[in-house]
């Protein structure tokens, strides 16, 4: 989600650079300002890893012009979801109807009036982060507050993408608390939901790196995806969940393995291919932890695929 705590962010996409100043002088005591004078250059600053809060797009360009643009950034699920107003001299009303079409929120016209664009651009910023928070919600875990198993999907997809193009490992823990039905029938459902928050808790800050990404998979279930991990550095970190969970000492005295709560791992990396599926580093992973728990629980397999 977007950050609000700071200043959104405007992209202005203009080719003629005294437009981009004009706009750029009305709204910068409110937003960063970014700006670009070409289709191409605007694809990129909106596709890169700080994209913008809001695009306000001119159509009539050289190159690629403004309809190609939104087009473009609605057909990439990166950028999907950035409004885009149309500021434009292009005022008959199948232009407006095109531009919204295209997927453009709004539609202003040139001239333009300075308080009429600062208004249209501060309700759809507002209405752009009730929407990121909606979107939040329905990625979280309800009990533990960690991604549920619709972001894990989605990452993991996403993910898997980036490995194909840049021909990196990514490496996938599936991981099951072990006994669990034993604690929740003997301690009370309630004190099994505080252990599924402890241990939810307890594996989201081991992750420690940016793009590690911790999920509940579904009951006392939970995932790890590590981009860019080879297989070696995949066990070390299976290793050192499973001690961090052990050094929780939630007491589980039901437990045929330990006298304490404790997890059982699988993990499995390579490095994707075309050919290949993440639904195999999946299954790959979920026969590995299918093993630990066979072998005796609160251990770790792992395998190179």
């Amino acid at each position: 989600m977007v950050s609000y705590s700071a200043r959104s962010s405007i992209l202005i996409v203009d080719d003629q650079p005294t437009n981009i100043r004009v706009l750029g002088e009305a709204l910068k005591n409110d937003y960063q300002i970014k700006m670009a004078t070409t289709g191409l250059k605007a694809l990129e600053i909106a596709s890169s890893d700080d994209p913008p809060d809001l695009i306000l797009l001119d159509i009539i360009m050289s190159g690629i012009d403004g309809y190609e643009v939104c087009k473009k950034l609605k057909e990439s699920h990166k950028t999907e979801k950035i409004p885009v107003i149309f500021i434009t001299a292009k005022n008959q009303e199948s232009d407006e109807t095109k531009g919204l079409e295209y997927g453009a929120v709004d539609y202003i016209t040139k001239p333009f009036s300075t308080p009429i664009v600062k208004a249209r651009v501060k309700t759809h910023l507002e209405l752009k982060r009730h929407r990121d928070i909606l979107e939040d919600l329905s990625t979280l875990d309800g009990l533990t507050g960690i991604p549920n198993r619709r972001k894990f999907d989605e990452y993991l997809e996403r993910e898997w993408k980036r490995a194909v193009r840049d021909s990196y490992p990514l490496s996938l823990i599936m991981i099951d608390i072990d006994y669990f039905k034993l604690f929740n029938d003997n301690y009370g459902h309630g004190k099994g939901d505080e252990c599924l928050k402890k241990v939810a808790k307890n594996l989201s800050m081991t992750a420690r790196r940016p793009a590690d990404f911790v999920a509940r998979y579904g009951g006392e279930e939970f995932c790890s995806i590590l981009p860019n991990t080879p297989i070696e550095k995949a066990a070390e970190f299976s290793e050192l969940l499973r001690h961090n969970i052990e050094n929780l000492n939630i007491p589980h005295d039901f437990s045929p393995a330990y006298n304490k709560v404790t997890i059982s791992l699988g993990c499995a990396s390579t490095i994707p291919t075309i050919e290949k599926s993440y639904e195999l580093l999946v299954k790959s992973a979920d026969n590995e932890l299918y093993k630990a728990k066979s072998d005796g629980r609160n251990q770790s397999k792992c395998i190179d695929i």
